[in-house]
């Protein structure tokens, strides 16, 4: 039976797309209510520690996944652990958490800023998020995966830097499902509901990432996670 459930679910029905919208409900509500949390002085796990406590009290049954809140160098990690490394002024914070609704999941990245940036985290920022943009425009029903990785991928690569992870996944029971939005040559169909987390990462010094949860449709898409994607200074 290997790969034949995991396809069959690759496609969501009506039930499944409402109760995932709903978890993106929950986690942009979390968004919104930890940039008003956040001080410095914080640690890193306070922080995650909150963003899961409120989205569990706030109609989600778990979180999809463990929570990732690196600042400073931290973010320089793709898949960085919580810390007891404390908030300072001028930190760069990256956000990837998201919650399950009823079984179902969903996941959002966001880096915000704390008193201001840079030009040099400017300059990035804006890279990934016309790229995270790029391919929201593109994303339809048979839309190719492979060729919307190789965009960013070339994008980054003229300006300098690498796309280091895939540039998606799926989303559904698990918070990693097929397809997965890398080199495999793969047709996204109508239904399916996966992510888009372009990222660049500088090492040792900050890494950005924005990602959000996307149902595909027949002629377009819709952004299921809609917290703002402008940046965001605390």
């Amino acid at each position: 039976t290997e790969s034949i459930i995991e396809m069959q679910r690759m496609i969501k029905d009506e039930t499944e797309i409402e109760c995932i919208k709903k978890a993106c409900e929950i986690t942009d509500n979390a968004f919104s209510h930890i940039c008003n949390y956040i001080k410095k002085g914080m640690t890193e796990k306070q922080i995650a520690k909150e963003l899961e406590n409120y989205m569990c009290s706030h109609g989600a049954s778990s979180v999809a996944f463990d929570t990732i809140v690196a600042a400073g160098e931290n973010t320089s990690m793709p898949h960085a652990v919580p810390t007891d490394r404390q908030i300072k002024s001028n930190d760069i914070i990256l956000l990837d958490f998201g919650c399950k609704y009823k079984g179902y999941c969903s996941d959002m990245t966001r880096t915000i800023f704390v008193d201001g940036i840079t030009d040099s985290e400017k300059k990035i920022y804006n890279l990934v998020l016309n790229n995270q943009k790029k391919v929201i425009s593109e994303i339809k029903e048979d839309t190719n995966v492979r060729n919307l990785s190789m965009m960013v991928e070339s994008d980054f690569k003229v300006n300098g830097y690498t796309l280091d992870h895939a540039l998606g996944h799926g989303v559904g029971m698990d918070i990693h499902e097929c397809p997965i939005l890398g080199k495999k040559d793969y047709n996204l169909k109508e239904n399916m509901i996966i992510t888009d987390e372009p990222g660049i990462y500088i090492p040792g010094i900050f890494g950005v990432r924005i990602e959000d949860t996307i149902l595909v449709k027949k002629d377009g898409c819709e952004v299921l996670t809609k917290s703002n994607k402008d940046i965001v200074i605390i």
